[in-house]
């Protein structure tokens, strides 16, 4: 892993390729914050729950940010997923290696062709400013450790309804 990255600093430049034909650029300048949050890819089953409990809480989210998720996976199995399972957020793929470590993600090889045959980040969130600084990173080396997301959500919505500094700078 490198370093991990600086809350109150500037994230990226990091774009990132959504289903929809979009980049999306995580670190530039927008109107709303944005909550990243990057998964193990089609072959986790413990993803695929996390992310349905995300899609279930989507309105609520949106509501109140813009929320981007991704993962190393190819364009094909991106989509397979959001099919298969009625995804309805902002679907990035084809994150790579390098973008994984800007991050601070623990990267990790496959244990079998049966996982999947590339390098993956293991699980991450992002909270972004409107002005591309870092507010909040939640980082594991392994799929079973995930923020609650409704806990999460009322935490940055107090963040961001109070405009509350960057915590853990030191």
């Amino acid at each position: 892993m490198t370093a991990k990255p600086r809350v109150g600093e500037p994230v990226g430049p990091l774009d990132i390729q959504t289903l929809d034909g979009r980049t999306v650029t995580i670190g530039r300048t927008t109107d709303r914050w944005t909550m990243l949050f990057v998964y193990r890819g089609k072959h986790c089953p413990r993803c695929k729950r996390f992310l349905k409990k995300l899609n279930d809480m989507l309105g609520q989210w949106t509501d109140v940010m813009d929320v981007l998720v991704v993962s190393a996976d190819t364009a094909d199995k991106a989509q397979s997923d959001k099919v298969e399972f009625g995804w309805q957020f902002d679907l990035g793929y084809g994150l790579t290696e390098d973008q994984m470590r800007a991050l601070g993600l623990y990267v990790s090889d496959p244990l079998s062709e049966a996982e999947t045959s590339d390098r993956f980040a293991e699980p991450g969130a992002f909270g972004v400013r409107p002005d591309g600084t870092l507010m909040l990173v939640d980082i594991s080396n392994g799929p079973a450790a995930r923020p609650d997301l409704a806990e999460l959500l009322d935490g940055m919505t107090f963040n961001i309804e109070n405009d509350r500094p960057v915590r853990g700078t030191a």
